[in-house]
């Protein structure tokens, strides 16, 4: 009940909806226990009333039948009420499952997105979703289940055997001794259950983190006709998954068995102590039938005991996930202790002997001393894995230095909030980061921009010509990562985004590296407009695109090993001037299989 507990303590604001379903269930269950008393005082009347010696008297105007009358219509307001009182609670019930399922997703929703951004590079996408969608699931389905059902049993069964303790304390003993039973079974049922349990979760969220990347991959998937391939990887996990289950329903059935098995040997020594009692007139016949009908309301808890405990075990399993991503430590608060980001004009970013290190066994970065000046344009190059992304990670606060220090506009990232960094940053991604909305709420993103300053940024971008053409023009849906533009259409849309930012720093991540010529030029033309008075970083594989920078920077194993202007470096032996040659006979060769050259 470890992880029910925290969840409980964690849904604070729902407490007081909680109290009042509690309420209304404890009043339910005291007058669910007057239908029995009352019809035992009836029988006892009608008892009475034919032992009498004056039952020729016994008609519908005498005094016993008159309070039988009235005895029946308390059970018709008793049944009322307690079936009002039961569908109030079942209500409140659902409605404090639904208010408690948006809680918890919203949670989960905003502390995710304080996360570290090391535990989104090392997680699928695919599996976050999983352990939101069952954490939330299990833990509302638990609650509403408690409320509609667990909770009014146990009440129930708790007044019921003080009741029974009354008129009957041997059989009240009786019928205290089937709990402990059953839940000792139970709980070495569900134990077992929750065991075979983690391993279902562990292929079920491989399952559903497979079929999220070949539903996004969906293109590639095909294209190396493939289908067949991830099927099987799904048929395989499947089978780990039914095998779990099977281990699962062997043993509930093993430990359903011996716990029905316990509760007829022990009803049977209760009707046998009922029956003798009344035999030695220890008990009236109203209170046989008092008695066993409370036995069979006591069943119905019993026997839901399995279910109870396979609930909270379930319960406390699927939250273990979903508990543990919310104990992770917050990286980047949502709200800063500064409403107002630090504004810079004309920054400068400096690194000074910065060293960095994703993990303790694998340095990215080494020592790096840089600095990128006021308006300068700045390439980044070097073979893959150098560290180029890493730097850009850093400057973005992504990550924090592992040793040195890194200082934007004079002021040390230390004393900057991530707010405050991001503020002054703008991005064109490779990998046409573009939400499936429209085109205007991915242009605005992160900002309240009118029409007339969308279409200005369009324009900007070069892209307003082919935008004003789709058939809702700014309001056209792009679809999933963009898919219903083309790479060099989707570009220019980051693009729009980043004009429409207006940060004095901009970061280019090989923003041309995935496009065909035309698209190439169109995007560099609308590079030229961001570009200007801005300090600029490139990340790029193409030396067309970094021809006009002012300083490159080459990057090898995580060092700087060489800068100096596109010319500097072309004329002297390098990486640089390697991977320049490389292209260069590339395209030479290109050109001569064409007759070109």
């Amino acid at each position: 009940m470890k992880n029910i507990g925290k969840i409980i303590r964690l849904a604070k604001p729902l407490h007081g909806l909680l109290i009042l379903i509690s309420v209304i269930i404890t009043f339910g269950a005291l007058i669910e226990l007057l239908t029995p008393w009352l019809l035992k005082i009836i029988i006892d009347t009608l008892s009475a009333a034919a032992s009498s010696k004056n039952t020729t008297d016994f008609s519908f105007t005498s005094g016993p039948f008159v309070k039988i009358i009235w005895l029946v219509l308390a059970m018709l307001m008793a049944n009322i009420g307690s079936q009002a009182l039961s569908n109030i609670s079942s209500r409140l019930g659902d409605h404090f499952a639904g208010k408690l399922r948006k809680y918890l997703t919203e949670k989960f929703f905003e502390h995710s997105l304080t996360l570290s951004q090391t535990y989104f590079d090392s997680e699928l996408t695919g599996k976050i979703m999983s352990q939101l969608n069952r954490g939330v699931q299990v833990i509302s389905d638990f609650f509403n289940v408690a409320t509609n059902f667990i909770v009014p049993s146990f009440l129930q069964a708790i007044f019921t055997i003080v009741v029974l303790a009354y008129y009957s304390p041997l059989i009240a003993f009786f019928i205290f001794l089937l709990f402990p039973i059953y839940i000792y079974l139970s709980a070495r049922s569900t134990k077992a259950w929750a065991k075979y349990q983690q391993g279902r979760n562990t292929y079920e969220d491989i399952v559903r983190g497979r079929l999220s990347e070949t539903i996004l991959n969906i293109r590639l998937v095909r294209g190396f006709n493939n289908q067949l391939g991830e099927i099987k990887t799904v048929k395989s996990a499947f089978v780990k998954i039914n095998e779990f289950f099977a281990k699962q329903s062997y043993t509930f059935h093993i430990y359903d068995f011996t716990r029905n098995a316990a509760l007829y040997v022990i009803l049977t020594g209760v009707f046998i102590t009922l029956f003798y009692q009344s035999f030695t007139n220890s008990v009236t016949f109203g209170e046989v039938i008092l008695i066993i009908q409370f036995i069979n309301q006591i069943r119905r808890p019993l026997f839901a005991m399995s279910f109870v405990l396979g609930r909270i075990q379930e319960a406390e399993t699927g939250s273990k996930e979903y508990l543990a991503i919310l104990e992770l430590p917050s990286r980047e608060p949502l709200v800063e202790t500064d409403t107002h980001p630090r504004e810079f004009e004309d920054p400068e970013i400096v690194f000074e002997n910065v060293s960095f290190a994703y993990d303790e066994t694998k340095t990215v970065l080494h020592n790096i001393d840089l600095k990128i000046k006021k308006r300068e344009t700045v390439a980044l190059v070097g073979k893959s894995g150098a560290g180029k992304t890493t730097v850009t990670n850093l400057i973005m606060k992504f990550y924090d230095p592992t040793e040195g220090r890194l200082l934007m506009g004079g002021v040390n990232y230390a004393d900057l909030t991530t707010t405050d960094v991001r503020h002054n940053i703008a991005l064109v991604f490779q990998d046409h980061e573009l939400f499936s909305t429209s085109i205007r709420e991915n242009v605005a993103y992160g900002t309240e921009a009118t029409d007339e300053q969308i279409r200005e940024a369009l324009e900007k971008a070069q892209a307003w010509e082919f935008v004003k053409e789709l058939p809702k023009g700014i309001d056209s849906e792009v679809g999933e990562r963009g898919i219903k533009l083309s790479g060099g259409q989707k570009q220019r849309i980051q693009i729009a985004r980043a004009i429409m930012k207006d940060a004095p720093i901009l970061i280019l991540d090989e923003a041309t590296s995935s496009l065909d010529a035309q698209s190439e030029i169109l995007v560099q033309e609308a590079l030229s407009a961001l570009t200007k008075n801005r300090l600029v970083l490139v990340i790029a594989h193409r030396f067309s695109t970094i021809r006009d920078a002012d300083r490159i920077i080459v990057l090898d194993k995580g060092k700087v090993i060489d800068q100096g202007t596109p010319h500097e470096l072309s004329t002297r032996q390098g990486i640089y001037h390697d991977l320049l040659k490389f292209q260069v006979d590339g395209n030479k060769k290109l050109l001569e299989s064409f007759e070109l050259h």
